[in-house]
């Protein structure tokens, strides 16, 4: 751990520095933590959310043995983003993180956010991290340098350049074949929970899998009814029944949340390499209901009742605090979270306190939720390119998503003061944030100059 961030940790009293410790309740034995996301997986592509061409048998046992959030919401419609929202606990534009980091990007999530893994070695938890992780591949933004004890998986996204495999600090393999990513991703978390059996243990795994380019494994091609994309996700709900079978094996069950979820929507523009949002609209790259509310989650056998369907919001930010909650550590005041517990919610012992939600795109506040009504601003559109669906140009929207999951009627001119009072709402909750920091540096262009010139010169010879 550097020195800038023992400084700061010391002073949150996450850590212990030599100082005397706060006297929290706990629970007589801590839990483990199993968080598995995914990447692009749409909320229409789970058996347990209406998908009846791709068997999910292993998560929608997770939602069967606990709990089914259907209006569960990633911090952004793209991977860096919501990723770092994930980890802390805090809205992305807090940490300038607006858009997806590159193999090129000098930048990542910044040093002095305290992420889930810090957090949790207040009570000497093993953490660990197999897969993806999408924010930043320098040294200083690395896992292990954001409170993890180990890594194994690729650092950015399956489609980028120099796809390669880390472990810890350092490159372990320069070649990857993806047909077996889901299934290597798979022994290192199994291999980790082997490891950690004997105390209390985080382990995340974020599956690079269905981001495109998809691959199965043999084993799974030509398994499902949806082609390839779901032999893909028939492979990644394998990958959770093997996770909850060594616990079962270990006797560990019974101790352990976990926790299934998608980054953000599925990648529409992809077409059938993409996943299905189902009932709602559009995807990835976008703030309509598609783009932001991801399939969700969770079983603690015994803990969690079985059964429970939760039909209010809820979001990825929450579970840094949860987290924080059922293993008894005391979060500082002066710790800026957006996310809110939501152990009440998961014990089916009440609701999260806040029905409100802000739809970030980039840094632009695009959308805002209060209970049931969903205000979006006003969009010129985008013409489509092999990057990103087409989605036409259209004026204020005022939704009732409670009747209206798939935004399809537009009810502004029918209720114009409530339309008037939710922007003004979304406003005033914007400013609450106050100022937030300048976009990190993504990457920068290249000059090119030179081959201008050659063009130049090769034109002018030949009239």
């Amino acid at each position: 751990m550097n020195t800038i961030k023992s400084i700061s940790l010391c002073a949150l009293g996450l850590v212990s520095c030599n100082t005397a410790k706060q006297k929290v309740n706990v629970t007589e034995k801590l839990p483990n933590i199993i968080y598995i996301f995914a990447d692009d997986l749409g909320y229409g592509d789970l058996g347990c959310f209406g998908a009846t061409d791709i068997k999910t048998s292993n998560i929608d046992r997770i939602a069967s043995e606990g709990i089914r959030f259907t209006e569960f919401y990633s911090a952004s419609p793209v991977c860096s983003p919501s990723r770092a929202a994930l980890l802390t606990g805090r809205l992305p534009q807090r940490m300038g993180i607006n858009d997806v980091f590159f193999p090129e990007s000098f930048t990542g999530m910044p040093q002095d956010e305290i992420t889930i893994a810090e957090i949790l070695k207040e009570k000497n938890y093993a953490t660990g991290i197999v897969g993806k992780w999408h924010l930043g591949h320098q040294y200083k933004y690395l896992p292990l340098q954001q409170g993890f004890d180990s890594y194994f998986g690729i650092p950015y996204s399956n489609d980028m350049e120099s796809v390669v495999y880390m472990r810890d600090n350092d490159v372990e393999e320069f070649t990857v074949d993806q047909k077996y990513i889901t299934g290597r991703y798979t022994e290192e978390a199994l291999k980790f929970i082997d490891q950690n059996k004997d105390n209390h243990f985080f382990l995340y795994v974020a599956h690079n899998m269905p981001h495109v380019p998809i691959y199965a494994s043999e084993d799974f091609t030509g398994t499902s009814e949806r082609g390839l994309y779901g032999d893909v996700v028939q492979e990644l709900d394998w990958s959770v029944g093997q996770i909850l079978e060594r616990l079962e094996q270990l006797d560990l069950l019974e101790n352990t949340l976990v926790i299934f979820s998608s980054d953000n929507g599925p990648w529409l523009v992809m077409e059938d390499l993409g996943g299905s949002a189902g009932i709602l609209r559009e995807g990835k790259q976008y703030t309509f209901e598609g783009g932001m509310r991801v399939p969700t989650v969770a079983m603690w056998k015994n803990k969690i009742p079985a059964g429970i369907v939760y039909n209010n919001t809820a979001s990825q930010m929450d579970w840094f605090p949860t987290f924080a909650k059922i293993t008894g550590i005391n979060l500082p005041e002066n710790l800026v979270l957006d996310g809110r517990d939501i152990s009440k919610v998961l014990f089916n012992s009440g609701r999260r306190e806040d029905s409100t939600y802000m739809y970030f795109d980039g840094a632009d506040l695009q959308c805002y939720r209060k209970g049931n009504w969903k205000i979006k601003k006003p969009y010129g559109g985008y013409e489509g390119s092999v990057w990103k669906k087409a989605v036409k140009a259209h004026d204020t929207l005022l939704i009732d998503l409670k009747k209206d999951p798939g935004e399809k009627n537009n009810l502004f001119e029918k209720y114009p003061e409530q339309a008037r009072n939710l922007f003004k709402e979304m406003n005033d909750k914007y400013t609450e944030l106050g100022e937030l920091p300048p976009s990190l540096i993504i990457r920068t262009e290249a000059d090119n100059s030179h081959y201008e010139y050659l063009k130049n010169k090769k034109n002018k010879k030949e009239q």
